[in-house]
């Protein structure tokens, strides 16, 4: 078993959400959660996070989790679901992971590819700097909206950038730079920070300055970051950054950012989603 043991792990609404039953070699099966529910399917982000569960939790998985895709082909509906895990190749230094969701004994709902590394020590280098905000203990909690029920289950605190949804001159600013938390304070680790990855709300409602129909498509996130390094962490809040650079013909994209509170780089991710407007 890979996955790092999380103290709180029997009664975080995260882990609850994201809890796996196996029956069978490579097979699993999970359940949505009202809790970490979008607009006409679960967040983004839980759904990557139990991708990514499945992987960790398998008993031949071995090293960190390096890289994640997701690629969401249809809306995931509410009950349970089937998930599928293989490796489709291993070395002494990483092993690649294949993982379909399927619903029903359907066609697949969403489909990931998993890297797995061994990390050794190295040389290391950071040229990228994080941003500087206002300290987290200084930065007002953000009001919300109530579009959705998944952001209920973190915390945001906007040094720049908050979404202004109250219409106004288009396009409005992309960027955002804040402090993202779980509601329920957790310990940190990959999972969480594929969730995290996700939090930020669509840029596409940035520019437009209100919520339209919109969905991700494809999703890759590169962690930074070591599980152990995660851990040391503890129920830490990142501080996140997110911009766009094209909206074109119902696409656009989106690319974030997650550091620690100390600067450290811990993982980098980026999505083309689909948008009506």
């Amino acid at each position: 078993m890979n996955a790092q043991p999380i103290a709180d792990a029997a009664l975080h609404p995260f882990d609850t959400a994201t809890a796996l039953d196996w029956v069978g070699p490579g097979h699993a099966i999970g359940r949505t959660s009202p809790a970490y529910w979008a607009f006409v399917g679960p967040f983004g982000g839980f759904t990557a996070a139990v991708l990514l569960r499945a992987v960790l939790e398998h008993p031949d998985a071995a090293g960190d989790a390096l890289a994640i895709t997701v690629n969401y082909c249809a809306p995931l509906e509410e009950g349970p679901f089937d998930l599928e895990v293989a490796c489709q190749r291993a070395n002494r230094s990483t092993q690649h992971w294949s993982v379909t969701l399927t619903q029903g004994g359907g066609a697949a709902v969403a489909t990931a590819s998993v890297v797995l590394a061994a990390r050794r020590d190295s040389w290391s280098h950071q040229p990228a700097v994080a941003p500087v905000v206002t300290a987290f203990e200084a930065t007002p909690v953000y009001a919300g909206t109530n579009t959705a029920k998944w952001p209920a289950q973190y915390e945001f605190r906007f040094a720049a950038g908050a979404p202004d949804l109250g219409g106004g001159q288009i396009p409005g600013p992309t960027r955002s730079e804040l402090w993202i938390s779980d509601a329920r304070p957790r310990t940190l680790d990959v999972l969480s920070l594929t969730a995290m990855g996700d939090a930020f709300f669509g840029r596409i409602f940035h520019a437009q300055r209100g919520i339209v129909p919109f969905g991700t498509v494809s999703m890759t996130t590169h962690f930074h970051a070591s599980a152990e390094e995660l851990a040391a962490d503890g129920a830490a809040s990142v501080l996140g950054v997110a911009d766009a650079r094209t909206f074109h013909r119902s696409y656009g994209d989106q690319s974030g950012e997650l550091w620690s509170p100390e600067g450290r780089l811990l993982a980098t991710t980026t999505q083309v989603f689909y948008f009506k407007a």
